[in-house]
């Protein structure tokens, strides 16, 4: 007969249960504003810095990729929702201490901004576009007089967007892989990666291809640098902490997260693209698509394996 001690009834199985309040939908979000958040940002900085003509695809064709992925967030957020027909009462008041606050209003100012980016852009794709109408040929007139004004608004709030989408989640602090001040930066640095790799797969000018090859690789080590160092603040935090992390080094999400994101997401790519500048002939798609899959990964994995995480001391 096997004597056992039950010094907790913890110890049994499910006791705690794991309770999955938010599902596809917030990961899908937090991915597609992270991503339109670093292809705005990237086409701000660019422009504000007078490379307009070196990286036209950066400023003026990648662009058109986040008012859609903005409004597919959107549309996923709203899906989540519980009670949807109240959504619009976040807009009638701003608490500075709330992270859904600062969200909402942000997303309210970045996705006209995107819009009106995107519009005074729209001959790029089709140079024979007419607006039929005077008042618009106004409105053109009006934005691009003020248009590093723009610029400087879109990349303000395009880089308050993508670190919102990591501070969403690190507010909570009864869920301690969430509950930390990296992965503001981390989702940011991602959402630049992705929005990097866009423009990447996007564009036909080998100059601009090399360019954003060599910022995808920067952005690739400072992600590896975020996850190492968030990874090595919660081993030597709190035992809850210790046991979050333990997910990923052991755990039920290790293979995931070192599979997916890492090696499929980080690793693999930046080797293609340091094979690409080394004049390899990789198509470009590979990289591109492999850094995007990452990202998304990224924000799945968080997402799902904090919510397993808890409290319990």
């Amino acid at each position: 007969m096997k004597e056992e001690i039950f010094v907790s009834g913890r110890m049994n199985q499910l006791v705690d249960p794991h309770l999955h309040i938010w599902h596809w939908q917030i990961s899908l979000y937090l991915f597609l504003g992270g991503m339109a958040a670093g292809i705005l940002a990237i086409a701000a900085l660019y422009f504000i810095r007078g490379k307009e003509k070196d990286y036209k695809t950066a400023v003026r064709i990648t662009p058109f990729l986040a008012p859609v992925l903005l409004v597919v967030g959107l549309i996923a957020l709203f899906f989540d929702l519980r009670h949807k027909l109240f959504f619009w009462q976040l807009y009638t008041n701003i608490k500075l201490q709330s992270p859904m606050s600062w969200g909402a209003w942000t997303l309210m100012v970045i996705t006209p901004v995107s819009i009106v980016w995107c519009a005074l852009h729209i001959k790029e794709i089709f140079p024979k576009w007419d607006w039929k109408f005077k008042l618009f040929y106004d409105l053109e007139a009006f934005f691009n007089k003020y248009k590093k004004v723009l610029a400087w608004i879109m990349l303000i709030y395009a880089i308050i967007l993508g670190i919102y989408t990591g501070i969403l989640l690190s507010a909570f602090n009864a869920r301690p892989l969430w509950n930390t001040s990296i992965l503001g930066p981390l989702f940011l640095a991602s959402g630049l990666s992705a929005g990097a790799a866009a423009t990447l797969l996007l564009s036909k000018d080998k100059a601009e291809r090399k360019q954003f090859a060599r910022i995808d690789l920067v952005l690739i080590g400072i992600e590896l640098f975020l996850i190492i160092h968030m990874f090595m603040g919660f081993l030597s935090s709190t035992q809850v902490q210790i046991e979050a992390v333990e997910m990923f080094l052991g755990g039920p999400y290790t293979v995931s997260f070192w599979v997916f994101v890492v090696i499929l997401g980080m690793l693999l790519p930046a080797i293609l693209e340091i094979m690409e500048l080394r004049k390899y002939h990789i198509p470009v798609i590979v990289p591109s698509v492999l850094v995007i899959f990452g990202s998304l990964m990224l924000r799945f994995i968080i997402v799902y394996a904090g919510q397993l995480s808890r409290w319990l001391y």
